[in-house]
């Protein structure tokens, strides 16, 4: 493979992340402009999910035979499918289509970047998984405040989903450009095998694994942004521009600490998924039991910095091992185990505070990531028995090997 282009992936998740940044402070114009009720809507936003997990599962096969220009070209078609939805929205059926849609072309985009990353990271021994994600949250950030700004000055869907076309489709197209003259991966050195070293395991027993332990630090981590502002309205009578401190708190922390903490994540990557529970745990029981809203808005910090390093170093080091023809197909089993997690996560949170109150069901999340580490403890083992693909060397070591130095595209 020739040079790795170092900068496609952080272009990626930022136009990921751009998108979703601009989704979720376009809503209320969505709703609006679709003239649907509060519980339609609700609804009609489970056809994300319904979209995005079979996408998902293809989308790893579509670029290990194609190759990694795959990412940019479906970042762009995300870009593209919400300025069809703005397009369709006008009733309830088109609305659930078009969200369909959305939630297709972003399972599809997730995992493709994901590849892309994992792929440049193995290359280049530069903690790039990780950074992409920091992009991703730093990206979310920033959008959400373009956005919401466009919205009060113009009030109009199509100018917030126009934008967020142009900012994807435009780097759509610096991922295509930057990874065009690397070839697709030789698919015949690369077909998965059923098992490997007579260990009798599926190819995809190590990666639905670690996508399991995806779904709790997941799970975890949609607890905070989707509840922290309720929970400082509900317990401490914050005002409305007060509680949304909670999730941009929670999204700064998680950009920072996905930056900093990201040479961790290659050199130890158990270490930092231990160390990462351990402090999401403490996050969870500062925030059940604050007494102020400042210790609150602590507990929220901690838990921030212990869920952000958790699922980018666990992508990291599942398809550390992984061969670049084959790494696609992992990738999609990681990703649709944990994004099991985004679903079920507030079904679990909404029952414990239906039962305990919202404060006290942080607790309940302290648990998902208290099992974190147990679970972890059967990873290192597991990977040294992970069947390889038929044809390929031997698995190359936990340490990526950099290759020697290459101009940067």
């Amino acid at each position: 493979m020739r040079s790795m282009p170092r900068l496609a992936p952080l272009l990626g998740f930022a136009g990921f992340g751009a998108f979703w940044g601009v989704w979720g402070a376009t809503l209320p114009l969505l709703r609006t402009q679709a003239g649907v009720s509060d519980t339609q809507f609700g609804n009609a936003l489970l056809f994300v999910a319904a979209g995005a997990l079979p996408a998902m599962l293809v989308t790893g096969h579509l670029v290990d035979r194609l190759g990694l220009r795959v990412a940019g070209v479906l970042l762009a078609l995300l870009g593209v499918a919400g300025v069809v939805l703005a397009f369709a929205s006008g009733d309830l059926v088109a609305l659930c289509a078009g969200i369909l849609l959305v939630g297709a072309a972003s399972g599809a985009a997730d995992v493709a970047i994901n590849t892309l990353a994992a792929t440049v990271e193995r290359h280049t021994g530069r903690p790039v998984v990780s950074r992409s994600h920091a992009a991703f949250s730093a990206a979310v950030a920033l959008s959400s405040l373009g956005a919401g700004a466009l919205a009060g000055l113009a009030g109009s869907l199509w100018v917030n989903f126009g934008a967020a076309a142009v900012i994807a489709v435009a780097l759509g197209v610096a991922v295509v450009a930057s990874t065009r003259s690397i070839p697709a991966p030789d698919r015949d050195r690369a077909a998965p095998s059923r098992a490997g070293a007579g260990q009798g395991a599926p190819w995809w027993a190590v990666p639905l694994v670690i996508g399991a332990i995806g779904a709790l630090a997941f799970a975890s981590e949609n607890a905070y942004q989707s509840w922290g502002a309720v929970l400082l309205t509900d317990s401490f009578a914050a005002s409305p521009l007060l509680a949304s401190a909670a999730p941009a708190l929670f999204a700064t922390t998680a950009a920072v600490l996905r930056f900093s903490a990201a040479p961790l994540t290659l050199s130890r990557p158990i270490a930092t998924l231990v160390g990462g529970s351990v402090i999401a745990t403490a996050g969870g029981v500062v925030t059940a039991s604050a007494s102020t809203l400042p210790l609150a808005l602590a507990g929220v910090v901690l838990a921030a910095a212990g869920t952000s390093v958790l699922f980018p170093t666990l992508l990291s080091y599942g398809l550390r091992r992984v061969p670049d023809g084959s790494r696609g197909r992992a990738a999609s089993v990681i990703s649709t185990a944990a994004y099991l997690g985004f679903l079920g996560g507030p079904a679990y949170f909404g029952m414990l505070a239906d039962a305990f109150g919202v404060q006290q069901a942080f607790l309940g999340v302290a648990v998902l990531t208290v099992v974190l580490p147990a679970a972890l403890a059967a990873l290192p083992s597991m990977r040294r028995h992970h069947p390889r693909p038929e044809g390929t060397p031997d698995a190359p070591s936990d340490t990526p090997q950099p290759r020697p130095a290459t101009p940067a595209t």
